[in-house]
């Protein structure tokens, strides 16, 4: 079965990296992110910010390659030193400015890319990738935003590709919602995600 983690806090990555790490050994984990923030701080203590620097830590121990590929990255919300952090990293990302309906055909091709280059693919969505208007329930609601359209139809090219190994949905909170619209649009990515795999 596939994995699927609801948060909760993205520090829930780092955990279901290491299963997957461990469950496909001496295979390539590539992981795309739907994130408005690269969350690759460094901190004393794992917090939401933090899960993907944990993760390129633990392959620069085992090894490893970190390939780490992140959509929908606001310019906004993230520091030159993150921007900096993620090149030195070998990171690959998309901000969400260049992530619109008209533009899905350069996201696709540059996803194509990335799932070639790996053997199986770690899903994980922070919430806060969609317009504020779509996902309300989320601590910090983004001001542009990646249309949930584009987000599920570069999942479904994940979905279909025959590499996903786990999937996530996190940064949810319900204090935060509006007429369960979050919870509406959480729920439809949920589905979306395991209605490709029965495909």
């Amino acid at each position: 079965g596939l994995p699927l983690v609801l948060g909760g806090g993205h520090e829930t990555a780092y955990g279901h990296w290491l299963g997957l790490a461990d469950a496909h050994q001496d295979k390539r984990i590539g992981i795309v992110n739907f994130d408005a923030h690269f969350d690759l701080r460094t901190a004393d203590e794992a917090t939401s910010g933090t899960p993907f620097a944990q993760i390129a830590a633990e392959c620069a121990k085992r090894g490893q390659h970190f390939r780490y590929l992140c959509l929908g990255v606001a310019e906004t919300a993230n520091t030159r030193a993150l921007f900096d952090a993620a090149a030195n990293l070998g990171a690959e990302w998309r901000l969400d400015t260049d992530m619109t309906a008209w533009q899905l055909a350069d996201a696709r091709h540059q996803l194509a890319e990335f799932i070639d280059s790996v053997d199986v693919v770690y899903l994980t969505i922070d919430l806060d990738v969609l317009p504020a208007a779509q996902m309300p329930a989320v601590s910090a609601p983004a001001g542009y935003g990646v249309d949930i359209s584009v987000v599920e139809a570069l999942v479904g090219k994940i979905a279909k590709s025959g590499k996903l190994a786990g999937a996530d949905l996190v940064e949810f909170n319900p204090n935060f919602d509006q007429d369960s619209h979050g919870a509406k649009a959480a729920a439809r990515l949920a589905w979306s995600i395991t209605r490709q795999l029965r495909r």
